[in-house]
């Protein structure tokens, strides 16, 4: 399971593993574009390292973080061009997208919406057995969709068998 935060200078990616019953970090990380380079460049260049990286990766499934609506309107449509970008390259890699809004996230992974980037990052390092949380903040981000993908795909599973 390969999740993925969206992000125009970073885009951080965690790439995880679950049997059903426990977590494993693989690997994570982050993609980095140079603020100097146009906005095309930079685009192309996620494109680019997101494909080598599904490739490298073969994950089953990738699960990639909404937008939440930010006050910097600018900063929000950079983000959603990235988004795009990402959503693209997962569709043409023939895999499916699944998609979590933050407070989602953050339901799944300690039952509050509201929860606080820190206890986020404390409950994903504990779940995944880490000795400290995954810097930068995309890279801790991008597990926590990973382990949300993870549960929510397991109950789904789950209740198609009851069916």
């Amino acid at each position: 399971m390969l999740g993925i935060d969206p992000g125009t200078a970073i885009v951080g990616y965690g790439l995880v593993d679950y049997d059903g019953q426990n977590f494993e970090c693989l690997e994570h990380g982050v993609l980095r574009t140079s603020p100097d380079q146009p906005l095309s460049e930079r685009l192309l260049q996620i494109k680019r390292e997101l494909t080598g990286l599904i490739e490298r990766m073969h994950p089953d499934h990738i699960a990639v973080e909404e937008l939440f609506f930010s006050k910097n309107a600018k900063t929000a449509l950079a983000v959603g061009h990235a988004r795009g970008v990402i959503l693209l390259t997962v569709a043409e890699s023939g895999r499916r997208v699944y998609e979590y809004k933050p407070m989602q996230i953050k339901q799944a992974l300690v039952g509050y919406g509201g929860a606080d980037k820190l206890q986020i990052q404390t409950f994903l390092t504990m779940m995944l057995g880490l000795q400290a949380v995954p810097k930068p903040d995309d890279a801790a981000d991008a597990l926590a969709v990973a382990l949300c993908h993870c549960g929510s795909y397991r109950l789904n599973q789950l209740a198609e068998q009851a069916r």
